[in-house]
């Protein structure tokens, strides 16, 4: 089993995140309780021991320098639920363009087949055969609905053109003497 980390996997216990962050584990615990940087708990509990992520270490940082840059903590709070913010609309921006790229493959390749088709109907229109049946010695052609058939074979409807093949093979092997 392979274990990935990533910037919002949880690793560090509180003393590490402290030290990383150069505030003191007391200030970690406030800034959890006012919500500004809330780590995961170990089991979900709220007795349990906190989590850091290295997201959660780099928002620490980020509280401890709009601090000394004299902002007060609901003004930080603020501007990290902004910041947070913005950081979902660029992901759901590049989900939405990686769609629209897939969204334009699919349109040229239902283009493409349209195409195709429209060439299919073309040709059907100026040359009314769709597909030959053997049947004996004539050829069976199925003819769309509504238009004239041709002379000289056997014209059937399309619709029992399967029941004519079947009739047809069955007779051109039956009729056969090797």
């Amino acid at each position: 089993m392979q274990f990935e980390l990533s910037d919002d996997t949880p690793v560090y216990v509180i003393s590490v995140a402290a030290q990383l962050s150069g505030l003191h584990p007391q200030t970690l615990r406030t800034y959890d309780r006012l919500g500004l940087v809330s780590p995961d708990r170990v089991g979900r509990k709220p007795g349990g021991g906190r989590r850091y992520s290295l997201r959660d270490i780099l928002a620490l940082r980020a509280v401890q320098r709009l601090s000394q840059e004299g902002v007060n903590l609901e003004g930080i709070r603020r501007i990290l639920e902004l910041e947070d913010a913005v950081q979902r609309s660029r992901t759901m921006l590049a989900e939405l363009n990686a769609e629209i790229v897939q969204l334009r493959a699919e349109l040229e390749s239902t283009r493409a087949v349209a195409a195709r088709l429209a060439g299919l109907l073309r040709n059907r229109n100026q040359n009314s055969q769709l597909v030959p049946v053997r049947r004996s010695d004539k050829s069976v052609t199925a003819q769309p609905s509504g238009r004239p058939q041709p002379t000289g074979g056997t014209s059937v409807d399309p619709a029992a053109l399967g029941r004519a093949a079947q009739l047809g093979r069955s007779s051109t092997t039956e009729g056969r003497t090797e």
